[in-house]
């Protein structure tokens, strides 16, 4: 199996990385920094490819695909788990739209793009599945106020693991939503739960069975209300 994680040089993506490759995944192993991903995957050892990509660069996007398609042929796991600014010090009644416009790059067009781009891949996949990694946040069910950067990107990441869920259902690729939960991560800040308990439920939607679930929204493989 070959998986492509995005944001794979730290935090839950790292865990993520680790975990698929332990369980005999070709991980490529993704992130801004060439440095940054050659480290982490020498690192984590095993079956890891390190790649740059940057999701807010079409020209990273497309020679990322051009990679896997001339190594490999296919792409049987994407996560998309690169995303920036948790805004705590905003309010949506004043929201810079400056940084909303920049979080909306990185948290929801760079996995639009990714999967545009990769979507040949992944067809040519047996058991395609498209992880997109949200959160909490982004439940309109229990929302309120604050981090509107963060909170409303992860919202149309969620309207887009529904529809790509529905579009895509009849090639059989499994799309779905996952809430890692609060991780003590760099974004995360400390107090949050061991990044291997959030990594978990991203493995789970990875390596779901055919018959799995697609176009849900999940934390450690419970349903969450949208």
């Amino acid at each position: 199996m070959i998986a492509l994680v995005t944001g794979g040089n730290r935090g839950i993506g790292r865990e993520v990385c680790h975990r698929l490759a332990a369980l005999g995944h070709t991980v490529l192993l993704t992130a801004r920094s060439p440095d940054a991903a050659e480290t982490a995957a020498k690192e984590l050892g095993g079956d890891i490819v390190p790649l740059r990509l940057d999701v807010t660069s079409e020209e990273d996007i497309t020679g990322t695909a051009a990679t896997v398609t001339e190594r490999y042929g296919r792409l049987d796991v994407l996560v998309n788990n690169a995303a920036i600014t948790y805004d705590t010090w905003q309010r949506g009644a004043s929201a810079d739209l400056d940084v909303v416009r920049e979080a909306a790059e990185t948290n929801l067009y760079g996995p639009w793009r990714l999967i545009q781009e990769l979507l040949p891949l992944l067809r040519e996949s047996a058991h395609p599945r498209i992880v997109n990694v949200s959160s909490e946040a982004a439940s309109l069910t229990n929302m309120g106020g604050g981090t509107p950067a963060y909170s409303t990107t992860k919202v149309a990441l969620n309207a887009l693991t529904r529809m790509l869920a529905a579009e895509l259902r009849g090639d059989g690729v499994l799309v779905n939503a996952i809430c890692p939960g609060w991780v003590a991560t760099d974004m995360g800040g400390p107090g949050g739960r061991p990044i291997s308990e959030g990594a978990a439920g991203i493995v789970w939607a990875a390596t779901l069975p055919d018959d799995g679930p697609t176009g849900g929204f999940f934390r450690d493989g419970r349903p969450l209300p949208w």
